[in-house]
């Protein structure tokens, strides 16, 4: 009976923690590198990460080049970075070799200028050395910043025979092949190939005769945000990056692109949390601290501005209608409410490319919406109100005061966003402690306006 393979998923437990420092404590380095051989290389990463730096620069120098350049791009940035100053320029040369373009670029680009040209000076393949530094002109934030060099590319006046001779030779530096670009003699991309294509094909067919001429790609200087958004909308594996001559000049996977929308969830998510700046938990008091003191003061100012907009009514909290002071958390809070929800469908539709049309029929929309939900809502109000306190004119001025806070506070949930992402800002930060104090003091000012015109007093 023949053994079946099993998928067994990687647990990290403190037992082999424990493990893995007992050896390092003894010096045990056969031992250890017999421990972790079969472990992937993102496995080793997340114990690295569990380690004190003095152990992972054991670990590290342990491991051969290829694995230990896998390791360190799966490492947390601030570890991979601490790591890095303990290696020397020679030794995270070695490293880079190991590497495709894109991802030694990401490792060189973390280093202080003066280290990147002393790495890159010990770097001894001169063609890589070339495109590392080619890549690294580009903003990290484009196209160019996150394409790699390697790729397939033939001719437009090769037979397949010779096609097939050639690619043999390229695909060895490419780690997985997912299409074949074709280009001119100018080297700009002017279609693509499936290698199911290039084998059906006759040997002496020319590539131009078969090859696709529907193929898309992206400009070097295109947003990294755009590419995500085109590679999702086409269903791509990869893309081709070329520049304003078509050139073509490298491409980007979609490993790349799943790394580019993580980082994008974590700000934006941060962003509707009130932090700014790309922090963790690990960080400083201090770097914590000045990512989240600026939302905080701005929900103290509001805490005043509220403050000052009662007092201003402070000649309703008398007699029966000293009522409305107790139901002003539930104003203040349908309206923070209200306004989160509704900038949050319209961050998430902007994020997808789904909002279409004008801003005045999202408005309209929201509106209707907000009406229907706020008058459901003060009709539950109204009854409990009445029968608790049996005043039918104060229950309607609260119902009333809930439904225009609810409708103004969608409004500006779904204007806010829009706006912002017109002006270029980030519209994730709408989601946030922006539209929430921006609501409740409009809300308790409506309320308490509303409340006093309907009362007479």
């Amino acid at each position: 009976m023949s053994e079946e393979l099993e998928n067994i998923p990687f647990e990290l437990t403190q037992d082999l923690i424990n493990q893995v420092e007992s050896l390092i404590k003894i010096n045990d380095g056969k031992a250890l590198q017999k421990l972790l051989k079969d472990f992937h290389y993102a496995d080793i990463a997340e114990i690295l990460d569990e380690l004190n730096l003095e152990r992972s620069i054991y670990v590290i120098k342990l491991l051969d080049s290829e694995t230990t350049s896998d390791v360190l791009m799966e490492l947390d940035e601030d570890n991979r970075e601490k790591v890095l100053k303990n290696l020397s320029a020679k030794e995270i040369a070695e490293e880079i070799e190991e590497l495709d373009t894109d991802d030694a670029t990401d490792i060189i680009s973390e280093l202080p200028e003066e280290r990147q040209q002393e790495v890159i000076s010990k770097i001894e393949d001169e063609a890589h050395k070339a495109e590392i530094t080619e890549l690294l002109k580009y903003d990290e934030d484009t196209a160019g910043g996150l394409m790699a060099k390697e790729l397939v590319k033939v001719y437009e006046t090769w037979t397949v025979a010779g096609c097939m001779r050639r690619i043999r030779g390229q695909a060895k530096e490419v780690t997985r092949v997912h299409s074949i670009y074709v280009v001119d003699k100018q080297e700009r991309l002017i279609g693509r190939l499936s290698l199911k294509d290039l084998i059906v094909a006759k040997s002496d067919q020319k590539i131009a005769d078969i090859a696709k001429e529907n193929v898309d790609f992206v400009n070097v200087k295109e947003d990294v945000e755009e590419v995500a958004k085109v590679m999702a909308k086409y269903d791509l594996e990869a893309i081709p990056v070329v520049d304003e001559k078509q050139t073509l000049l490298g491409r980007i996977t979609i490993d790349d692109i799943v790394d580019v929308l993580k980082e994008e969830a974590e700000k934006d998510y941060q962003l509707a949390a009130g932090i700014t700046g790309d922090v963790d938990s690990d960080d400083s008091i201090i770097e914590l601290t000045r990512a989240r003191l600026p939302w905080l003061f701005l929900g103290l100012v509001g805490g005043i501005g509220a403050f000052l907009i009662m007092e201003g009514f402070e000649s309703l909290f008398t007699g029966k209608a000293v009522i409305l002071f107790f139901f002003t958390p539930l104003i203040a809070a349908m309206a923070g409410n209200v306004g989160v929800q509704s900038s949050a469908i319209i961050v998430q539709g902007l994020a997808n490319n789904d909002v279409r049309g004008s801003v005045n029929s999202r408005l309209i929309k929201e509106m209707l919406l907000a009406a229907l939900n706020g008058v459901i809502l003060a009709l539950f109000l109204f009854l409990f109100v009445w029968a608790v306190k049996g005043e039918v004119n104060t229950a309607f001025a609260i119902s009333v005061s809930l439904v225009a806070v609810i409708i103004v506070a969608g409004l500006i949930g779904t204007f806010v966003p829009l706006f912002l992402n017109k002006r270029g800002i980030d519209p994730a930060i709408a989601t946030g402690p922006f539209i929430t104090t921006s609501n409740d003091i409009l809300g308790i000012l409506l309320y308490f306006w509303i409340a006093k015109m309907i009362l007479g007093i």
